[in-house]
This record gives structure tokens, C-alpha cells and sequence, in this order.
């Protein structure tokens, strides 16, 4: 059983429901901030990909899945750079 719970005050608060036997032993670990471990460095990551795309329809973002069903068949897409 694996529950997350929270430190005040040097007391552990269990969530509401959980329950241990008394003289139960637990292993106690800190958990980083998913913030820490996947935001920040995501985007760090992905930010030179930021206005690489400059030729794209203005609507693209509200009609994806027509460019990205319909365009290819009309053959609008280059031979080199077919739709994925």
C-alpha cells in the first residue's frame, strides 16, 4: 500500500480515511514537486522550438483535425515532408 501524505508540524497527516495499525513501520521519503521534475525543464527544452513554424494557417489551432485529414489527400503536402 502506497499513500502520499503530508508533514505539519513534524507530524505526518494521513488523507482522510487512511489508516494504519498502531507500531506500524513506514518508510518516509520526500517527493519532489512534479512542477520541478517535468515543468521547468520541459520547457526549457521545447522553447527553441517557440515561432519555428511561421507559415502555418492563422486557423490551425481550431481546425487541426481537417488540415491534418483532409490536406494530405488533396496533395497539398510536399513529398519530402509527408503528414506523420
Amino acid at each position: 500500500m502506497s499513500v502520499t501524505a503530508t508533514v505539519q508540524n513534524d507530524n505526518i497527516r494521513l488523507p482522510k480515511g487512511t489508516h494504519f495499525p498502531d507500531g506500524t513501520q513506514v518508510i518516509i521519503e520526500p517527493v519532489k514537486p512534479l512542477v520541478e521534475i517535468q515543468g521547468a525543464a520541459l520547457g526549457h527544452d521545447l522553447s527553441r522550438f517557440i515561432g519555428i513554424a511561421d507559415d502555418l494557417p492563422s486557423d490551425l489551432a481550431r481546425n487541426l483535425d481537417h488540415y491534418r485529414h483532409t490536406v494530405g489527400w488533396l496533395g497539398l503536402w510536399s513529398p519530402s515532408c509527408p503528414p506523420a
